[in-house]
């Protein structure tokens, strides 16, 4: 698992990262190479936390990086989850439950990546 995001409405965004922010007791840094994203710095151990500006429901999500999207895809959708929509090169799925899950290329450090990553037969 690569990061939890924290999905506001575009004109709520701001104002949710901010409070998780403070929630939290770290800082939030926006990003300026994809402005919809601000970062919540060390929120969570081992994962990216962020909180995203989406033309949508409120809701949280996590991202699943791979080193073969395709058959991440094909493997979780194996698994029960129906694909919802594809943006750049980020799949979202709806796992059983009802919740979203974006299977997404790595964005971590390749070291890490490296390290951490499962594999499955």
């Amino acid at each position: 698992m690569y990061a939890l995001i924290i999905d506001a409405p575009d004109e709520e965004a701001s104002a949710a990262a901010g409070f998780w922010s403070a929630a939290l007791g770290v800082s939030a840094r926006p990003d300026a190479a994809e402005p919809q994203f601000t970062r919540l710095v060390d929120a969570v151990d081992g994962l990216a936390t962020v909180v995203q500006a989406v033309d949508g429901p409120p809701r949280m999500h996590i991202d699943v990086e791979t080193d073969d999207v395709g058959a991440e895809v094909e493997r979780l959708v194996g698994l029960g989850a129906t694909e919802v929509s594809c943006w750049l090169q980020c799949h979202v799925l709806r796992a059983p439950g009802g919740h979203l899950v974006c299977v997404i290329p790595v964005h971590s450090d390749p070291g890490l990546f490296a390290a951490t990553a499962r594999t499955w037969d």
